[in-house]
């Protein structure tokens, strides 16, 4: 096939079958390129990799592999790169995914949560939203994560995915609105994958968002399974249950529900909260880095620990691979930066992606050496209070102020003893690559 890496064994002839369906130039660089990373980052090993395919192929449809092969590998991998490389020549990023909260309206009252400070006219308007996806493309974006609030609580969402069936979505969500006719309409759509927001084992979960809501997500997996969905689960990794949430109980309740993703994402502090307290400690964080690395060597499921996997993509990447646009179209550098110097509705993609708040974040990236700390949020907050006095950048909702004024002290012990646990940790990382 001319690929130049050397492809191992069974899992090459595997990935090989898999995407036999394609012609030869839609395969070979697939693989090549997959692969490539693969093996070069030491993101997973082979052992994994045989599996975690075959269960792929085992639990979902053939209308939504197609989809996950052509439209977020293959395009968003190699077709969209001349996109990005032409981009670049005009001082764009190199965008490849855009996250869009389109409303952050939620049917549930979770404790502690905001989303019941918005209302319907709140919403982004259908057509934003789907200038936001077509200029992406313009840009070379084939992958849109969506978010809310409770997406799904949105009656128009199914319209933007079928218009849109040219790219890849994946929404979070909390399960609840997932009944048998919607993800049957997923399903035949093929190009968006579920993630479902989790707390954790029942007791848990039941006790963040509401009695009942374990089950109730339970049968909504079961319902994506069905119907050959590819979907996995996501969790906000707090002091209280990162233990649980990254335990082998945990992780075998999820491959037996036939999760092939998991998203990690660490509590953050940004929405008004003026405690620090949930966030988990440093050397929780550490914790973590050594289940992420257990698990990928025990369990063929894919999981992305969005802090400790920072040295894979060059650390921190707001501004730069990614940014998120919010219910009101403020265009934010990162889902937990809730500040912005432009708005979606009064520009265009590309100029927002090439304002001065987000040139100047892309500027100082990465914010340290050590690439496993690569937040400027929690690990650099002095980053974070430089850029966000540019001239023109403005909180995104009433709140947003807290986390560098009334946490500034409790931030600064935090990223001192994050430092501390993590000096020794990159250098050993450092000698192995």
């Amino acid at each position: 096939m001319g690929i130049k890496i050397k492809l191992k064994g069974k899992v090459a002839r595997y990935a090989i079958k898999a995407l036999i369906k394609f012609p030869p130039t839609v395969s070979e660089p697939l693989i090549k390129v997959v692969l490539e990373k693969i093996w070069r980052q030491k993101i997973t090993n082979v052992h994994q990799i045989l599996p975690s395919v075959k269960r792929l192929s085992d639990t979902t449809s053939k209308n939504c592999q197609e989809k996950l092969f052509e439209n977020l590998a293959f395009k968003g991998l190699i077709e969209n790169q001349k996109i990005r490389d032409e981009g670049a020549r005009h001082g764009l990023p190199p965008l490849h995914t855009i996250l869009i909260s389109p409303t952050m309206r939620c049917n549930l009252k979770c404790s502690g949560c905001y989303s019941k400070n918005y209302q319907k006219k709140d919403d982004l308007p259908f057509e934003i939203f789907d200038k936001v996806i077509k200029e992406g493309k313009e840009v070379g974006v084939a992958f849109f994560t969506i978010l809310g609030g409770e997406p799904f609580i949105r009656d128009d969402l199914c319209l933007i995915f079928e218009k849109h069936l040219d790219v890849y979505f994946q929404v979070f969500t909390n399960s609840t609105l997932l009944n048998d006719e919607v993800v049957r309409k997923l399903a035949e759509l093929g190009n968006v994958a579920i993630q479902f927001s989790i707390e954790g084992l029942k007791e848990r979960d039941d006790k963040r968002r509401g009695k009942g809501h374990f089950e109730k997500l339970m049968t909504a997996m079961g319902i994506a399974r069905k119907h050959g969905i590819l979907f996995g689960y996501s969790v906000c990794v707090t002091r209280e249950n990162v233990e649980e949430v990254m335990g082998d109980e945990f992780l075998e309740l999820m491959m037996q529900k036939q999760s092939l993703v998991g998203w990690y994402f660490l509590y953050m502090p940004v929405c008004g909260d003026r405690t620090t307290g949930p966030m988990p400690l440093p050397e929780q964080r550490k914790l973590m880095k050594e289940r992420r690395d257990y698990i990928r060597t025990h369990y063929p499921i894919l999981i992305i620990d969005f802090w400790n996997d920072a040295p894979y993509v060059g650390g921190c990447i707001s501004a730069r691979y990614y940014c998120h646009i919010n219910n009101f179209g403020d265009v934010e550098p990162c889902i937990f930066t809730h500040f912005a110097q432009a708005n979606i509705k009064n520009c265009s993609l590309k100029e927002a992606l090439n304002c001065e708040f987000f040139r100047e974040i892309r500027s100082r990236q990465p914010f340290n050496k050590n690439l496993f700390l690569p937040c400027p949020l929690i690990d650099h907050p002095w980053e974070s209070r430089t850029f966000l006095k540019i001239p023109g950048v403005y909180p995104t909702h009433p709140q947003a102020q807290t986390l560098i004024e009334d946490l500034k002290d409790d931030l600064d012990r935090y990223s001192q003893e994050v430092h501390r646990i993590y000096t020794p940790v990159w250098e050993e990382w450092a000698k192995q690559k």
